[in-house]
């Protein structure tokens, strides 16, 4: 097999669940399973006065359990992230609830529908309190969620210059805030975990896309050895950051301890949107500064965040969102100070991008409005205060080194595809009409960073007896075509057809190590690892091939086309990867043509790119709709663009979500106003446009494969054009913000107060 990386190879992973195969925790088998039920509050901040369940366990075959039945107490708070541990969040609620969908109660029954029936004779008597849902009333301490505490933040971080030292020089200031909103993550499977003790050893089954992180955090909070734990991932139905270890993985193994019996909870699609982590929650107030001539020498980012009612891997993100305040751009001078809130919604938690999203949003708005301060077209306005390729490395003032770019590159190519003057020239010609629809015309330039924490990935590789290969990873697929991917890049290096190498991940007994998937990082990592342990493997082939023929190591080379070993100058002389591994099979050696490693990234990647959105605007109505979307997502060498025009595509998508429609939202006293697809705005096919997706590929020199990542980049670039494209039809109206999700009312809203607001 030679030249299979770059190319359109339909993924291994498709047919099983086009054929309905696939195998998910809630279809394993579960035979002599109980099922487990959590109590939530329906309140979103009340005292608990008492639990009574006597009826629900007087039903036959129910069970039920209280904090002071499991006595498991509170579940630490992370310590990198630097918050009081007095915010630690209870795994069940005993005192009082924090948020709609507190657990204060586990009811255990023989089927799940018992268990729902059951879970509403469990009756908790609350003594309502205020609520707080809102980070600006939330930083008011009026409203406190932990009393003993006396304050509502959970962490912050001063600005580090004045507003005079900062902006000095500058001859045009522009001010603006730009909210993005909280959102569900709303993958299609909800969470499920199925938990077996079997002679003191624990076996959970997880919707998750970090097995082996599980397994050392179920470890901590059981109080075992990790070697004792085996967390299996089976087929995930989406993950998008929301799949990770949370305190209703740790009670069901709990229950599972204490009952004696394997124990199943599975997540209903109403449960998932009030109980899983959401994402988002920033409300940015952005300054930016420069000269007449276009060119950005200041930027004051100030970002007042939500992590909900239990500070948890939310309250570090915003931190994420100050090292990319720079994006694409060169600003000499960046000051971005942060104070993150607790309040009675979910907490808070990445959400495919994690951070990096919410610094292109109010990045680009800010460019968007300092252009129309400076009557200049937005694009030449990038073009400007692009960085340059020749400047790369590149360390921004807000502290991220680039690796890599071409940035104006990026944007003639979205430009040319656009057909920019002629949308412009459209644009002009409605405007001088007086048209009712108006057209809008969204620019974003991006950079973001992935495997932002620079962590290293296990990868082994070893061939069997028919000649074949099977590669483990430590990195996880929740939909992302690792089974391909990670074949294809063994396939290059060792010559064996994809279709014989096989992928195993997942599973922490079959695997010795990983982090799993997140922030982008398989590729660059995982399948870096990948590669690296095929081209070890293939060096020690060599070296036995070379003793069987006798001859030098240095003389055999691999002819990956043919995946046989010959001598260079004597291609009559060799051996192929079947005849090798069968001849080791039979000498009980084949364990010598197996490797594990590990790949260690010397920095992170910086993928870019540029979207350009078109959207029609019904100004009678404050409609939206989208006519054309072209992304240009530079994620380095492409192992199969099938796969990843994939996630652009799904990542556009939720960019677009954003911009136009969902917005996780509660009522004054903490209720859930949005807790089914009926009142979440989740958009189909049918809302969303086809995908212009244009090429662009600049290799990263942080791996030999070149590549970098690509599952959260789509969605980076999309939220910004779209929301800028909106603001960019209401101009005339003098518009100069809305909110996201802008559509409808909103907008509607916006050209209704411009309209009153004296000029």
């Amino acid at each position: 097999m030679t030249n299979v990386i770059g190319q359109h190879v339909r993924r291994k992973e498709d047919p099983r669940f086009l054929r309905g195969e696939g195998r998910y925790v809630d279809n394993l088998p579960f035979e002599g399973g109980l099922y487990l039920t959590f109590v939530r509050s329906p309140l979103g901040h009340a005292r608990i006065t008492g639990i009574d369940a006597s009826e629900a366990r007087a039903k036959p075959g129910t069970q039920v359990f209280t904090a002071e039945d499991l006595g498991m107490g509170v579940n630490p708070v992370l310590p990198f992230i630097g918050v009081d541990p007095g915010m630690g969040r209870p795994f069940l609620a005993s005192e009082k609830v924090r948020f709609a969908g507190d657990v204060v109660a586990v009811v255990v029954t023989e089927t799940k529908a018992a268990g729902e029936d059951a879970g509403e004779l469990v009756y908790v008597d609350y003594d309502p309190l205020p609520a707080v849902t809102d980070a600006r009333e939330a930083l008011k301490d009026e409203t406190l969620l932990f009393e003993d505490l006396g304050t509502n933040v959970a962490s912050r971080k001063p600005p580090s210059m004045t507003d005079e030292e900062l902006f000095d020089g500058c001859e045009v200031v522009t001010e603006g805030t730009l909210v993005s909103q909280r959102l569900a993550v709303a993958p299609l499977e909800p969470r499920a975990t199925t938990a077996v003790w079997e002679d003191g050893r624990l076996t959970v089954w997880l919707s998750s896309q970090t097995p082996h992180a599980d397994r050392e955090g179920l470890a901590t909070a059981l109080g075992l050895d990790a070697e004792n734990v085996r967390v299996i991932a089976p087929d995930v139905g989406g993950g998008f950051g929301g799949k990770g270890l949370a305190v209703e993985d740790v009670i069901t193994a709990t229950v599972a301890r204490k009952l004696g019996r394997p124990i199943r909870w599975v997540e209903t699609r109403s449960e998932n949107l009030v109980a899983m982590h959401q994402g988002r929650a920033q409300r940015i107030d952005f300054k930016i500064g420069g000269g007449r001539d276009g060119r950005v020498q200041a930027l004051r980012l100030s970002s007042l965040a939500e992590c909900g009612a239990y500070p948890a891997i939310g309250t570090m993100l915003p931190s994420f969102t100050a090292l990319m305040a720079s994006g694409v751009y060169k600003i000499p001078k960046i000051d971005v100070d942060i104070t993150v809130v607790v309040s009675n919604t979910p907490q808070t938690g990445p959400l495919r991008g994690a951070g990096r999203p919410e610094a292109t949003q109010v990045l680009e708005r800010a460019i968007d409005a300092f252009a129309a301060d400076l009557e200049m077209d937005p694009a030449e306005l990038r073009r400007v205060n692009f960085i340059q390729p020749e400047d790369f490395p590149y360390t921004t003032a807000s502290g991220a080194t680039y690796d890599i770019g071409d940035y104006e590159g990026a944007l003639d190519l979205a430009l040319e595809k656009a057909g920019y003057e002629d949308l412009r020239a459209e644009q002009r010609r409605r405007r001088e009409a007086g048209d009712p629809m108006a057209l809008g015309i969204g620019l974003s330039t991006y950079v973001e960073i992935t495997n932002g924490l620079g962590e290293a990935e296990f990868g082994a590789v070893e061939i069997t007896g028919d000649g074949g290969a099977i590669v483990r990873t430590g990195s996880f697929s929740h939909g992302q075509g690792h089974e391909t991917t990670f074949a294809m890049i063994a396939s290059e290096r060792l010559g064996i057809p994809i279709e014989k190498i096989t992928v195993l991940k997942g599973d922490t007994d079959e695997v010795a190590r990983g982090t799993g998937t997140y922030g982008s990082k398989s590729t660059q990592i995982g399948g870096a690892a990948a590669d690296k342990a095929s081209g070890e493997v293939v060096d020690k082939a060599r070296e036995i091939v070379a003793d069987l023929i006798e001859a030098s190591p240095d003389d055999v080379v691999l002819d990956t086309g043919a995946g046989r070993f010959g001598v260079a100058g004597s291609p009559d002389v060799g051996m192929t990867w079947g005849e090798l591994a069968s001849r080791l099979d039979e000498e009980q050696r084949l364990g010598d043509l197996k490797v594990e490693t590990e790949f260690q990234a010397a920095a992170p990647t910086f993928p870019f790119g540029a979207h350009l959105a078109v959207v029609e605007v019904d100004t009678e109505t404050g409609a939206v709709r989208m006519l054309r979307h072209i992304a240009v997502d530079d994620a380095g060498t492409i192992i199969n663009p099938i796969v990843a025009d994939g996630q652009v595509h799904g990542g556009v998508f939720t960019g677009i979500a954003q911009a136009l429609y969902e917005e996780v939202a509660y009522d004054a006293d903490g209720n859930p106003v949005t807790e089914t697809f009926v009142s979440y705005a989740f958009p189909s096919a049918a809302e969303l446009p086809s995908i212009e997706r244009v090429e662009m590929v600049t290799p990263t020199p942080m791996n030999a494969l070149g590549v970098k990542g690509i599952g959260e980049s789509g969605t980076i670039g999309a939220t910004p054009a779209v929301h800028n494209a909106v603001i960019d039809a209401l101009a005339p109206f003098g518009v100069r913000t809305v909110d996201m999700p802008a559509n409808g009312e909103r907008v509607w809203r916006a050209i209704q107060e411009a309209a009153a607001t004296p000029v």
